[in-house]
């Protein structure tokens, strides 16, 4: 695969971790793809590197904007800068202001504007098309998708048995490229997707349970609130992914907490958020060899009052 060949030495080939807390807790053989320990704490500067590169010179002399929830941002600044390349990042306003801050500390302008990752995103648009800057998309792509697909070839390196992939879903650009790579690889993994269930616009999609298009998302997985599935990722999630399940607020600072005090791993909501649905779900499932990827790790330590009130321990074996 070419991203994989190319991104081997721009990104961290991040640790597959076996954990005996949750071996215990889920009943099954976990192994945590530690993605928040990536460069810009999470696994987007895949993408955003994969994409940066495939830039043409008249591309990047233009310039390149984006919009984020905050970890498509880092990963932009980061691999713009390393190319000498400008980079303008429109971010929503309640952004956590770790995310803002390492965004400007590699490079890149930020501008704060809406309530979520749609009203930033239409800023982005309409500033790109007032400058002819360059638009990164932040999973809409399918040069990103590839990008992301690396995460699942690496797992797939580090532990070949695996039966069992947990992937967070926000737009769908990270599952996306996991769900393909890794059925290319091993026809027979099951993929399933979990969604935070106060942004779960590509579940309500797939089972008709709700709206496809969110009036509003509010969630501590931040990094997944998105109103809407994306067009480009969806059709993949369609055929490659076996199931989609979503997770309560309290289960995603549960899994937060649990990463922190037992792991002593920071995670931020949507990085936690697969190991929710791993820890909802294993009761129902016989014993198998597990992937779950731990997508990031940015998050503002003024939360972690927050988080402790919010979760719950003892609803997963923890007194």
């Amino acid at each position: 695969m070419d991203a994989h060949n190319q991104l081997e030495e721009v990104v961290h080939r991040t640790a597959l971790e076996t954990s005996t807390t949750f071996n215990q807790l889920s009943g099954q053989e976990v192994f945590l793809k530690m993605e928040n320990e990536q460069k810009t704490g999470a696994f987007k500067v895949r993408g955003a590197s994969y994409k940066v590169a495939s830039l043409t010179e008249e591309e990047g002399q233009r310039g390149v904007i984006a919009a984020s929830a905050g970890n498509h941002a880092q990963g932009v600044a980061l691999a713009a800068t390393k190319k000498g390349i400008q980079a303008k990042i429109f971010m929503p306003e309640a952004t956590p202001k770790a995310k803002v801050e390492a965004t400007e500390g590699y490079g890149a302008r930020v501008v704060l504007t809406g309530e979520s990752f749609q009203e930033a995103y239409q800023s982005a648009l309409r500033e790109q098309r007032l400058t002819g800057a360059t638009f990164l998309h932040p999973f809409d792509d399918y040069t990103v998708m590839a990008g992301q697909a690396t995460v699942a070839v690496e797992m797939l390196e580090q532990q070949p048995d695996l039966d069992t992939l947990f992937v967070p879903i926000g737009g769908g650009g990270l599952i996306s490229g996991v769900a393909f790579a890794a059925k290319q690889l091993k026809p027979a993994i099951n993929i399933i997707g979990v969604q935070s269930a106060k942004a779960a616009s590509t579940y309500n999609a797939l089972y008709k349970k709700g709206p496809e298009k969110l009036k509003s998302v509010s969630t501590i997985a931040d990094g997944i609130a998105v109103k809407e599935k994306g067009n480009l990722t969806f059709p993949y999630i369609q055929k490659y992914v076996d199931q989609v399940i979503t997770v309560d607020e309290f289960e995603i600072a549960t899994a937060m907490l649990l990463l922190l005090e037992r792991e002593k791993t920071l995670v931020e909501g949507a990085g936690a958020t697969a190991l929710a649905g791993l820890l909802s779900v294993s009761p129902n499932m016989n014993k198998q060899k597990c992937g779950v990827v731990l997508s990031g790790g940015n998050m503002d330590i003024s939360r972690l009052a927050a988080i402790r009130k919010l979760a719950h321990p003892k609803n997963v074996g923890i007194a």
